[in-house]
């Protein structure tokens, strides 16, 4: 029987991928001279992990980067977003350890070789522990010069072949949860006044790394963004009051990271609320900060539900009663409509012209039957109507051109430790055997019709 016209099918321009990071796959911790990071020291301190397990080894994919890039060709993948380990390639968080630039090389070669794009994140938390050591880590304005330097550095040595960057990953994990809740490496619970300064140490070492990667460029089509997990906010329902208070909601909720980053100054509402608390900062320091990006990424896996109030701010959440539907970790919520909303509110908002979502996906509570195979139809289930709603999105001329699912691999979930997974592709830590789940084969078949199934 032929498909239906009215069949979700993506344009041949959308691009296809998934999506790791490197503290929680790479392993090898003290392999040719990579250099402790503040993960590693953090999972070392008793009760901070859960089980107390650590990224030593994780998937072992410093070891079986070969195996795992079989596993993207045999998915059909045509991009692969990963991270750089500052401490493999700058175990000081300065100087070069040329072992682990090469790996990097051969990674990139390999991905090529089997052409699937390499879209590389220059940070995703792990900095060097002897950073930290030295002056206090992101407390310190030192790291910007420093993180710029780095940057310019991946650039220098990858972008003769990779022309995808994004500085950052998800401002908030290495600044409010890393040194004011305390639940991240390097697990400290510091004042207000110095979380938000922490953060502003953030947007402007990203600014400078958007300018090093350029300048160091080796190519003139190389193109830099963010990957953001900015909270996507709903509109309880389809009305132009709840659209427009959902909007809005969601300038105000990434006030101190990406709003202040496409409208190059904090909104005075976040300054009035953190009063004394706010950060000290030059104006000017938003000619930095504001830098013209390529494409934006965004990572969500949540719905925010709003609702259009008379009072100020014009906007409530509603919050998720004990029923609503969630996934394997407490807070993953199922809310399929965030992928078109997040599109639209950054086309409303900003103007953004390209937007791809850098991270979406779910844990599940994944069991291998006695037959080898792990059959997660609630991961089919969040898949397929996340990519419905990125389907809408596209079909209405937003601009969403990409898609990449987390995890390829299940892998080392932070606090978590090897409780959780995220993978469409089951991993035994005892064996590193690398099984496909229900959902891997789910996503390469939509890959390879390029529509929803």
């Amino acid at each position: 029987m032929a498909q239906p016209d009215a069949c979700y099918t993506f344009p041949e321009s959308f691009l296809w991928g998934s999506a790791t990071s490197s503290y929680q796959i790479e392993g090898g911790h003290d392999a040719d001279g990579r250099g402790p990071s503040v993960w590693d020291a953090f999972c070392r301190q008793p009760g901070r992990i859960h089980n107390g397990d650590s990224g030593d080894r994780a998937c072992d994919h410093y070891h079986r980067y070969r195996e795992d890039i079989d596993l993207m060709t045999h998915l059909g993948l045509q991009a692969y977003r990963f991270s750089i380990a500052w401490p493999r390639v700058m175990p000081d968080g300065r100087h070069a350890n040329e072992a682990g630039w090469d790996f990097y090389d051969r990674l990139v070669d390999t991905l090529l070789e089997r052409g699937i794009e390499p879209w590389v994140t220059v940070f995703h938390w792990d900095w060097p522990q002897a950073l930290e050591d030295l002056y206090g880590g992101w407390r310190s304005p030192r790291i910007i010069e420093d993180f710029a330097h780095y940057a310019g550095e991946v650039s220098r040595r990858l972008s003769d072949r990779v022309t995808r960057f994004f500085t950052i990953n998800e401002f908030i994990n290495f600044t409010d949860r890393a040194y004011h809740v305390g639940e991240f490496a390097p697990g400290l619970q510091l004042s207000r006044r110095e979380r938000n300064q922490i953060r502003h140490h953030a947007l402007l070492a990203h600014g400078d790394a958007v300018a090093a990667i350029r300048q160091q460029a080796r190519r003139p089509d190389v193109q830099v963004g963010i990957a953001q997990d900015t909270q996507v906010c709903v509109p309880v329902m389809e009305t132009e009051p709840h659209i427009a208070a959902a909007r809005q909601a969601m300038r105000r909720l990434d006030a101190h990271f990406l709003t202040a980053i496409l409208e190059g100054g904090y909104m005075p509402e976040y300054l009035a609320a953190e009063g004394e608390h706010a950060p000290a900062f030059d104006p000017a320091d938003f000619d930095r900060i504001s830098r013209p990006l390529d494409f934006v990424g965004i990572n969500t896996y949540t719905p925010h539900y709003v609702r259009a109030i008379e009072q100020a701010p014009g906007f409530e959440f509603i919050p998720h009663p004990p029923g609503y539907p969630r996934m394997d970790v407490p807070w993953l919520y199922v809310g399929p409509q965030i992928l078109y909303w997040v599109a639209r509110h950054l086309h409303d908002l900003w103007q953004v012209k390209s937007v791809y979502v850098t991270e979406n996906g779910c844990a599940c509570d994944d069991r291998m039957n006695q037959q080898g195979e792990v059959l997660d139809t609630d991961r089919v289930m969040y898949l397929r109507n996340h990519l419905i709603a990125a389907h809408r999105a596209v079909t209405e001329g937003y601009p969403l051109h990409g898609y990449f699912a987390w995890s390829l691999l299940d892998n080392f979930e932070w606090a978590d430790g090897y409780s959780k997974r995220f993978g469409l592709v089951h991993v035994n830590y005892e064996t590193q055997k690398r099984t496909p789940k229900l959902s891997a084969d789910y996503y390469r078949q939509v890959i390879a019709a390029r529509s929803v199934l």
